[in-house]
């Protein structure tokens, strides 16, 4: 069941780029963070409702759906999109798989987790891996002052990820599901970045083509709906830090994607970031060995 979460994490959130770019137009990018995550939660809603399935909540789990959606389904996505004006895409991603890193020193932080060194060595190899990837955007950009901003504010999308992850594994572990959660919690998300929107005076308006609405429904069943419940799932089956390596996956699908969709050609330090992603793979995913301690006797 893990494997299966796995890869249909790593496959939907590596094919959502697609329906992203196709967001682009007359809506404002704010306003379609709004509307997907809004339509996200009320389909959850109304599965929930009629399979009967929708927990009760206390206090104390709302305000940490609450969190959860201000740091997954607003601040997030706002900062990696902000920083996408200033800094490649390349470089985005690559920032974006720290999130393994970043996961396994928060659950040793917060949740007193052991760091693995298997996932350490695993994430430091996929980073390493993802950055020969993308190392020909790399290579051709030059440092400025909106470059340095984009990655902090990349970095800061990041951790919010990472504090996502984290607040979901505790809702977790008193016993709520993500199904609920994130219910509650793209609600909050989207009703926050809604008041922003309305308080800067951005536009509420809608493109009614094709294009743009069969992304957005794309973004919401698939990309919302689907793929971060299976990925919290996982969150809460195999730990953050090794459930983040997801964030080092997708942008390997989406590379392979564009290869058929936008002619994207693989070089050698390409095929070599793939061995280096793969082999990061194979280590977070290796089961420690037991360690056998050996009897000692005096006569």
């Amino acid at each position: 069941m893990n494997l299966f979460l796995y890869v249909l994490t790593v496959l939907i959130w590596g094919t959502t780029w697609i329906a992203l770019k196709l967001q682009l137009g007359v809506v404002a990018i704010p306003v379609s963070i709004v509307y997907r995550f809004g339509l996200a939660a009320l389909v959850l809603f109304v599965v929930l409702l009629l399979s009967g399935r929708l927990q009760t909540m206390n206090k104390r789990g709302h305000w940490i759906c609450l969190a959860q959606g201000l740091c997954l389904f607003c601040v997030n996505f706002m900062c990696f999109l902000t920083a996408s004006q200033w800094v490649p895409t390349g470089l985005i991603a690559v920032v974006f798989s720290t999130a393994t890193l970043w996961n396994a020193l928060n659950a040793r932080v917060f949740f007193k987790q052991k760091i693995a060194r298997n996932v350490i060595a695993g994430g430091g190899l996929g980073l390493l891996g993802l950055a020969l990837l993308f190392w020909p955007e790399l290579n051709g950009h030059t440092a400025t002052p909106e470059t340095l901003l984009g990655l902090g504010l990349a970095l800061i999308g990041t951790m919010c990820f990472s504090a996502g992850n984290m607040l979901s594994s505790l809702q977790q572990k008193a016993g709520l599901k993500p199904l609920t959660t994130n219910a509650w919690g793209m609600l909050y998300g989207a009703s926050m970045l809604a008041l922003y929107c309305a308080f800067s005076g951005i536009p509420f308006n809608m493109e009614w083509n094709t294009r743009y609405i069969g992304s957005l429904l794309y973004l919401v069943i698939p990309g919302s709906v689907i793929g971060f419940t299976a990925y919290l799932t996982l969150v809460g089956r195999m730990g953050p830090e090794r459930a983040a390596y997801c964030t080092v996956l997708f942008p390997l699908v989406a590379l392979n994607v564009s290869a058929f969709v936008e002619g994207y050609q693989w070089t050698a330090p390409a095929l070599a970031g793939l061995i280096l992603v793969m082999l990061g793979n194979v280590l977070v995913f290796r089961k420690p060995k037991p360690v056998v301690m050996e009897a000692k006797y005096s006569l």
